[in-house]
């Protein structure tokens, strides 16, 4: 089965109500939206999972297991398992997606 998802219209709940935004879902994936307001931020998680974020709108530092990135729109951050955090100044929407170690 074949589904098209419009990313740019999808409005994602508040981080603390993040499982509300995982639109799809399949072992061993599970894909969501995240989008953090201007000043926002994803406390450090423990991920055993792979992660990817790709931005669709904004800008954000990530720090994984204490390395930091500056993402921005059309950038793709790529990460095995690992503590990660998130925090915007601008805002940020990002499409991200675990997948689960083999």
């Amino acid at each position: 089965m074949m589904r098209v998802f419009d990313l740019r219209m999808m409005v994602p709940h508040p981080y603390h109500e993040r499982e509300k935004n995982v639109f799809y879902q399949a072992p061993p994936f599970k894909v969501r939206i995240i989008e953090l307001p201007a000043g926002g931020g994803m406390p450090p998680c423990e991920m055993s999972s792979y992660v990817l974020f790709y931005v669709i709108r904004g800008e954000a530092e990530v720090q994984v297991n204490g390395e930091k990135a500056t993402i921005k729109e059309g950038h793709c951050l790529i990460t095995e398992p690992a503590t990660l955090s998130m925090r915007t100044d601008t805002g940020v929407k990002i499409l991200g997606l675990q997948v689960a170690t083999p």
